[in-house]
């Protein structure tokens, strides 16, 4: 189906050009020429991408990006202006948009970037078709629930990686859905139609690993009564995930080596070498820059790997996400032990949104499990909620924030500079953690980026914030 793209701009020679530049591309494109009719225009909801000029008269662009990201928050907008900066930059992004361009801009930039915007629309459509359907498995899921910038940072660099051949190295501590990022990538690329492969290294001896990975002939050691495929050759025109790679052996690294720079597999006791076309998106939980410093890792098999890195965030990086999450999970379990779904009462969704989360998504899960399993109530107190996580002590703020409850100041600020430095007070307590010091101050994370701007804090342009 043709994407349709909605373009405003009050330069009517401007859209026009951009309008003919995408039309070109096969897209359906209307054009408007201001931020009114803009927000008129979608109200059908039939558009997959909003394109918008800052000024423009009345309604400025970042009013209308405002606007239309609360209402379709799965809609991506790209900003573009010609009177580009980084505050500008930063407020699009902040206020919702998927990308910011500047005029006069290169078409072939544009398009590239439209690009980009519609495979994460089709990325998201794809999570929200899966979310509904209940017969999903609830990790397949969880990989890609979540609106937090962190996570639409995630979604950016799958959309941008997946039509590509690239290896990809995924980053992350257990249980931050690493495979399911990988099959992510798998499902929104050209080889979606083919295999999808995946082999823990971790889990298996160096023996059985060397004959999953490359597969063996009958006979080459004890109990292979007959020939085995490798996981290289199961994938042929798919992807290999290789879950924890930073733990395999020297001898295997250098297996690895060739078949990532020959496209080419041994199996254990064969002779001959056999071509592959796989696509490799590998994974780890340990720092591998580190490992290859110490000498433990091969540094050549390193940059074959990390040619495009996708960091995965911990729970607690986008505990904004953890109420979506959680309301997730109720539904699941919920519909498969037969029960009608409880809802989570204000106090036990603060205790999740504040307990650390060393598990990430994948304690979150047991948790929730957990208490649909043992509770028969229509609402879920903190009763029903796993000890560490009632017990938690105060949690994210270090002991000097609730010190002794005082606030001093050595002159007499006015009621707006109290409110600044306290502000900075709370920022500063946090280490710059936007999620945390939002709830401390009882805002939503928007609200907070406009009080940090409007007080012209530094590192809020410098991108020094934590997500």
């Amino acid at each position: 189906m043709t994407a349709r793209i909605l373009i405003a701009d009050d330069d009517e020679v401007s859209c026009q050009l951009f309008a003919e530049a995408l039309e070109a591309e096969g897209f359906h494109v209307d054009e408007v020429t201001s931020g009114g009719q803009a927000l008129e225009s979608l109200s059908d909801e039939s558009h997959d991408l909003l394109v918008i000029d800052v000024r423009m008269p009345g309604m400025s662009g970042l009013e209308v990006t405002r606007r239309v990201h609360e209402k379709y928050p799965a809609l991506p907008i790209i900003v573009m202006t010609a009177f580009g900066s980084i505050e500008t930059a930063v407020e699009a992004i902040q206020e919702g948009a998927f990308d910011f361009i500047s005029k006069p801009m290169n078409l072939a930039e544009l398009k590239r970037i439209v690009s980009r915007a519609l495979a994460q629309r089709s990325l998201q459509h794809h999570a929200n078709s899966k979310c509904n359907d209940g017969n999903d498995k609830p990790a397949e899921l969880g990989r890609i629930i979540g609106k937090s910038p962190a996570m639409l940072e995630v979604y950016k660099t799958i959309a941008r990686v997946a039509p590509t051949k690239s290896t990809v190295l995924i980053l992350g501590e257990s249980g931050t859905g690493k495979e399911l990022i990988a099959r992510a990538i798998h499902e929104h690329s050209p080889r979606a139609n083919r295999p999808f492969v995946a082999v823990d290294c971790g889990a298996l001896t160096e023996t059985l690993l060397e004959s999953e990975l490359f597969g063996h002939m009958r006979g080459s050691f004890t109990g292979a009564f007959a020939d085995k495929k490798g996981v290289f050759e199961e994938a042929q025109g798919g992807t290999c995930f290789l879950d924890e790679i930073g733990g395999i052996s020297p001898n295997l690294q250098a297996r690895l080596l060739r078949v990532l720079q020959e496209h080419e597999v041994r199996r254990v006791g064969g002779k001959d070498w056999l071509p592959v076309d796989v696509r490799v998106v590998a994974a780890t939980n340990r720092d591998l820059a580190d490992a290859v410093s110490k000498g433990e890792f091969r540094q050549d098999l390193y940059y074959r790997l990390d040619v495009i890195a996708i960091q995965l965030p911990r729970l607690s990086e986008r505990a904004d996400d953890i109420p979506l999450l959680a309301q997730y999970f109720l539904k699941y379990y919920s519909q498969e032990s037969g029960k009608p779904a409880p809802a989570l009462s204000d106090k036990a969704m603060q205790l999740l949104c504040s307990y650390a989360w060393p598990g990430n998504i994948r304690e979150l899960e047991n948790a929730i499990e957990q208490a649909v399993a043992l509770s028969y109530q229509p609402i879920l107190t903190p009763e029903d909620l796993p000890r560490e996580v009632r017990e938690q002590k105060a949690a994210r703020v270090s002991a000097p924030a609730a010190g002794n409850g005082q606030f001093i100041f050595c002159d007499t600020p006015s009621l707006e500079e109290v409110k600044k430095r306290y502000v900075l007070h709370i920022l500063e307590l946090t280490g710059g953690n936007v999620s945390a010091t939002a709830r401390i101050l009882s805002v939503d994370r928007r609200s907070l980026y406009r009080m940090l701007a409007r007080y012209k804090v530094e590192p809020i342009v410098a991108g020094q914030l934590k997500p």
